[in-house]
């Protein structure tokens, strides 16, 4: 049975799955390649991982155990997001939206006022450091405490990872109908340097021979200390985090890297004759 806490977050996942699933309905009807089940599943997907953090017994495990709780941040940073992205969720959540709501929705993003904001707010810059940023100050000690005293500020700090999350994995994802800021191969030096970063913070939970965070000093997990559920939240941060980041890159490197075979091979064509312009 969830607890009272998680029912206003599971009604937001449902409503937004009702808004996308409505508005995807319509849209892939109109557009089937682009909007297939794939995106459908991958924004369902993310938003059930969102679930699975923040409104599933894990949620009651971070608050004693800062494994459970690196898990939970994991899934919030370096899963949903992805998943999310990889539904192109703009457009679809806007055909979602009853019509007066997107008349207004549409009526704010054009609006002298919000426009550059949202142009600032959608770099690729401002999506690192927001991202780098929130990582780290909300894993600093002092505010790291406060969330686990606090519901409220646990909740903000949530709120943080997700929405800064999201920024930074929108121009690695690249889902339309979105406009490329950067060049594609940008985002492999901007993943990888995230990377670092990750891998930075999980070697000091990892090889510490202290608790970065006493909260946690009166913690025992079966036949565990609490500095070894430190030791584990460090490899969990480390191994997957990592993955993530390698994968995507490398995943960016061979679409880099199919792109330039494709160049080469009109290119290659057109000097024997058979391009386009020679053959016409």
């Amino acid at each position: 049975m969830p607890h009272a806490d998680t029912w206003p977050t599971l009604a937001a996942l449902l409503a937004a799955a009702a808004v996308y699933t409505r508005g995807w309905w319509v849209l892939s009807s109109r557009m089937p390649v682009r909007f297939g089940k794939g995106r459908l599943a991958a924004f369902l997907g993310g938003l059930a991982v969102i679930a699975v953090a923040l409104a599933s017994p894990l949620d009651t495990l971070a608050g004693g155990r800062l494994s459970a709780h690196m898990v939970q941040h994991q899934l919030l940073m370096m899963l949903a997001p992805p998943l999310l992205w990889l539904g192109a969720p703009i457009a679809p959540i806007l055909r979602g939206l009853p019509r007066p709501m997107r008349r207004l929705v549409a009526a704010a993003l054009a609006s002298r006022v919000l426009r550059p904001t949202a142009h600032v707010i959608a770099h690729p810059a401002f999506g690192w450091v927001s991202f780098a940023l929130a990582f780290w100050i909300w894993h600093a000690a002092p505010l790291y405490q406060l969330a686990l005293r606090s519901h409220a500020w646990h909740h903000v700090e949530h709120a943080c990872f997700v929405a800064t999350a999201m920024l930074f994995w929108r121009p690695v994802i690249h889902a339309w109908p979105d406009r490329a800021s950067w060049p594609r191969w940008t985002m492999i030096p901007y993943l990888l340097l995230a990377d670092l970063q990750n891998t930075i913070l999980a070697a000091i939970l990892t090889f510490s021979d202290r608790l970065v965070y006493p909260a946690y000093a009166s913690v025992t997990v079966g036949r565990l200390s609490a500095l070894d559920d430190q030791a584990i939240a460090g490899v969990i941060m480390w191994v997957p985090g990592s993955l993530v980041f390698l994968v995507a890159a490398i995943w960016l490197a061979m679409e880099a890297l199919g792109g330039a075979r494709a160049v080469r091979g009109v290119a290659s064509s057109d000097s024997y004759g058979f391009g386009a312009g020679e053959a016409s």
